[in-house]
């Protein structure tokens, strides 16, 4: 809960100050964070209800929140906004002139507009390919076989 006031208040500073549009990766970057928090505080509220799921809205509640897929949504698109953000300064920073061509205002809005959707389609694609429902138990990392389970790692790993 303080993560998500604390968050949300840098979000409301930033938004009251327009600094918003000016810093949008780190506007964005607190955006996620906010995120996270609130989607972090509402899956363990419902975990902690003991929910027995059945049927399609117990497969959707296990999937969409008790199987955190939009909380890692936020979570590695704030890792990846975090990435931009170290190669916006560091082209700042290192290279000038150069950042001056390539950082344009809608380049970084494509950054942003990439890194929610391409978050979004690769965790929620994994969510509801590892969730499944068992006696009113959402199981949440149940794997369709061992190569696809090594190919993710892998491709997490690397990525």
């Amino acid at each position: 809960m303080v993560g998500a006031a604390a968050n949300g208040l840098i979000v409301y500073a930033m938004v009251a100050s327009k600094q918003h549009t000016k810093q949008l990766l780190i506007f964005n970057q607190n955006v996620f964070d906010l995120c996270s928090c609130i989607i972090l505080v509402i899956t363990y509220t419902l975990k902690l209800c003991g929910i027995h799921l059945v049927g399609t809205l117990g497969y959707w509640l296990c999937t969409m929140i008790i199987g955190q897929g939009p909380l890692w949504c936020s979570i590695n698109g704030s890792a990846m906004n975090l990435m931009s953000i170290t190669v916006e300064r560091y082209l700042k920073v290192v290279h000038p002139s150069l950042s001056k061509k390539l950082l344009r205002k809608w380049v970084i809005w494509l950054v942003v507009a990439f890194t929610w959707i391409a978050n979004t389609i690769y965790n929620m694609t994994l969510a509801f390919s590892t969730s499944v429902v068992i006696g009113g138990v959402c199981y949440y990392t149940v794997w369709k076989s061992q190569v696809a389970w090594l190919v993710h790692s892998i491709w997490y790993f690397i990525s």
